[in-house]
């Protein structure tokens, strides 16, 4: 006869008991991880000056941004224009390795194995950056040069072969027109 109700007034008691159906629990809000939304910029003109301007966009709505090359020169060149760039005036940043990076707004990184942010990553390598799915947001921005259209093109099947979401917008429809 001890068995009869196995512990259930004790389970009330500690509101542990739930009628049959019902979910074992709530889902805290935030705890599921939302898939890696990817926006692809086409037919940029210079792929460094519109991440600047991606850039420039990130800061203002107050998001934080990993810019991922693993070439050396690209990520010095991006330092230089991020400093000069007259557009849109400096843009806060440094290496994701400087001490600063806590808290400054734009990251360069050569590796993101272990990103300090998971908010955006802008990719200027010619490959899928590694642990992308890591982030909310992904942004590819493809020029109008052959070479980097065919290596985007292989990006983009092997997102959209995974499922990913990708949203796909034309730069050449307007000059002035302002990333979204």
């Amino acid at each position: 006869s001890g068995y009869r109700g196995h512990g259930l007034a004790k389970r009330r008691e500690q509101g542990r008991h739930r009628s049959t159906g019902a979910p074992s629990h709530r889902v805290p809000d935030g705890a599921c991880r939302q898939v890696t939304r990817i926006d692809f910029y086409v037919e940029a003109r210079d792929r460094l000056d519109f991440a600047c301007r991606l850039a420039a966009k990130a800061v203002q709505a107050k998001t934080r941004l990993i810019v991922y090359a693993p070439d050396e020169a690209i990520l010095a060149k991006m330092d230089r224009m991020l400093w000069t760039q007259s557009a849109v005036g400096f843009i806060p940043h440094c290496m994701s390795h400087d001490p600063l990076a806590a808290e400054t707004p734009v990251l360069l990184a050569r590796n993101v194995d272990h990103p300090p942010v998971d908010e955006v990553i802008l990719n200027l390598a010619d490959a899928c950056p590694p642990t992308f799915a890591r982030f909310r947001r992904l942004l590819e921005i493809v020029s109008q040069d052959d070479a980097d259209k065919a290596s985007a093109r292989e990006r983009f099947r092997f997102y959209r072969d995974r499922g990913y979401r990708i949203d796909t917008h034309n730069m050449s429809e307007s000059t002035s027109r302002t990333p979204g």
